[in-house]
């Protein structure tokens, strides 16, 4: 493809949105354009890219026995309340009415639209188990569309959904996706670890995710490197807390605590460990009011939280909402005489705790000598740690690493949670019916490939990996007003077409700084220099975008040694070859 013929256009301006590089990148070279918060197009260059992604995950879902189709974005919302989701996917779900006030959604993702296309499909268990996937817009109604691609209103999505007859099936077909996952994300040479998660609004009982790792990744990630485990924080688990020192055992005693509202200035004050404090925390939820205890070196992760309580919509609550709950201002709640209808949940790090302090319920004063059982009320346990890094792992003697990564891919067991409420049945050997059981299977397009520029980019631009890459081969004609260089430039473009190599061929008529520069900017793995000087040696340069060593290769069988540099950089990418 020559570039003046190309629709591409580069900018050297940064976009005053753009808070991250793979945001500005995408903009700056032509791969994106911004029509509203969250909204792109998708231009040449980079769509290049995204379908290279996709024919990847295309082969890569065939070769696991899944089968492409396509399904509507847009949806009735009939399906939605079916499966008791118009109301509880929250203010993302993007809600729309047609000509005739017939509610519909654009769908953020299709469990509803796939179990009713099932259900009137298959009826028998020798149907099971099945497996299809489609490549799709969805759109999600986020409040704060950011990061470009990686979180957008609108994106491009792999979605992929199995059913089955029992749990062993769809174990064997989650397994089969886990690792044509791996393929994926191993083809595009990416740095990615998969880790244990939340499933979130889609549900399910069991769910992994693939991040790949990137300092400006949203989500915080730990594993261990001394076993297999890694997990999002949301998810993460430790093993028990050691028990610090008991306090002092003179029985429960209220002191003064004046303007001590924070753990770190009650601690101060009474000269205790921030560990013998028990933070007491309100949350609301949709039955009101929610105390909360968790030891005060540490935070209550609010998605297990959420979890424990069943339900997702919780919130920490006002001021004047923590007051009316416990008759305590801001930073004074305590577990010790709440009124009896105020449920109390308490993190697995308070148990072994004695002679500890907690909020006295009054403006000023907190109570100490605390004993659990004698004189707080707890009505659930459980485990509402975030977790972090230095925690001790939960399957080893290891101590767990802290990272950030990008959420690329969710993979879920979602079981009948769908299939049962929306009747997607069939009929065993006995003629008995049974709810289906499910998995859904995600990969973001737009955002692995945004992934992959946070994990390959320099001071210049993209650094590209190769499977990725728009074109495999920027060709550079230097002097284009020289007949010799633009010959031998349009000569070499030809072969490198007839030869099968995705060439980007700079036939502009720019300054050599331009096209040098638009040449770092774009990343185009392997860069070709024809200039006149090396010409008249019958040479031209050849240059990687990855290590920028420059080499001097002969005209004549400069097709091979090109087809060469690609081979070897391609087995770098993927491991394969020598």
């Amino acid at each position: 493809m020559r570039w003046s013929r190309y629709y591409l256009f580069t900018t050297r301006e940064v976009p005053r949105d753009a808070e991250v590089v793979s945001h500005q990148l995408m903009v700056r070279s032509g791969m994106v354009k911004k029509l509203a918060a969250g909204i792109y197009s998708y231009l040449p260059f980079g769509w290049r890219s995204l379908a290279k992604l996709m024919e990847i995950v295309r082969r890569e879902m065939a070769a696991a026995g899944a089968v492409e189709l396509s399904m509507p974005a847009v949806q009735p919302a009939e399906l939605w309340h079916e499966s008791g989701r118009w109301q509880d996917y929250g203010r993302e779900l993007l809600r729309l009415s047609d000509r005739h006030d017939r509610d519909f959604v654009f769908g953020p993702t299709h469990e509803e639209v796939i179990t009713d296309i099932v259900r009137h499909d298959v009826s028998s268990y020798r149907q099971l188990p099945i497996s299809l996937y489609q490549i799709q817009v969805k759109f999600r109604d986020e409040i704060r569309p950011r990061f470009g691609l990686m979180r957008g209103r609108e994106f491009l999505m792999k979605d992929a959904y199995s059913f089955h007859t029992d749990d062993a099936s769809l174990a064997v077909t989650y397994e089969e996706i886990r690792q044509a996952y791996c393929r994926i994300f191993e083809a595009c040479g990416l740095d990615y670890t998969m880790v244990e998660a939340d499933s979130g609004a889609i549900g399910g009982s069991h769910s992994h995710e693939f991040m790949v790792v990137a300092e400006t990744g949203e989500s915080a990630v730990v594993r261990c490197p001394e076993c297999d485990y890694a997990a999002n924080v949301e998810k993460a688990e430790t093993r028990a807390l050691p028990a610090p020192p008991a306090g002092p055992e003179s029985g429960l005693r209220k002191v003064p605590t004046p303007g001590a509202t924070s753990v770190e200035e009650v601690a101060a004050l009474l000269e205790v460990a921030t560990s013998q404090v028990v933070k007491t925390l309100v949350y609301m939820g949709p039955d009101g009011p929610v105390a909360t205890l968790v030891r005060g070196d540490r935070e209550v992760n609010e998605v297990k939280l959420a979890a424990s309580l069943g339900a997702p919509g919780i919130r920490l609550a006002e001021p004047a909402e923590v007051e009316e709950a416990t008759g305590a201002p801001l930073g004074f709640a305590g577990p010790v005489g709440l009124p009896d209808g105020l449920r109390v949940v308490a993190d697995e790090s308070v148990r072994p705790l004695a002679g500890f302090v907690v909020g006295a319920n009054e403006a000023d004063a907190h109570y100490v000598g605390v004993d659990l059982e004698r004189d707080v009320r707890v009505d659930d346990w459980a485990d509402l740690l975030l977790v972090g890094g230095g925690d001790a792992c939960p399957r080893c003697d290891g101590k767990l690493e802290e990272f950030r990564g990008i959420e690329v891919g969710h993979i879920f067991m979602l079981g009948d949670k769908y299939s049962k409420s929306m009747g997607c049945t069939y009929l065993d050997d006995q003629g008995e019916s049974h709810a289906m059981q499910m998995g859904c299977y995600g990969l973001g397009i737009g955002r692995t490939v945004a992934a992959a520029i946070e994990q390959g980019h320099d001071d210049g631009g993209i650094v590209w990996p190769l499977p990725l890459a728009p074109f495999e081969v920027l060709l550079l004609s230097l002097q284009t007003r020289n007949e010799e260089v633009v010959a031998a430039s349009n000569q070499l473009y030809d072969e490198l077409t007839r030869a099968g190599v995705e060439v980007l061929y700079d036939d502009r008529d720019e300054r050599p700084g331009v096209k040098f520069n638009d040449a770092d900017l774009i990343g185009v793995p392997l860069r070709i220099v024809v200039g006149a000087r090396s010409l008249k040696e019958g040479q031209i340069e050849l240059s990687l975008r990855r290590t920028k060593e420059k080499e001097m290769v002969a005209v004549d069988g400069a097709v091979e040694s090109i087809r060469e540099r690609l081979e070897a950089e391609r087995a770098r990418v993927t491991g394969s070859g020598g």
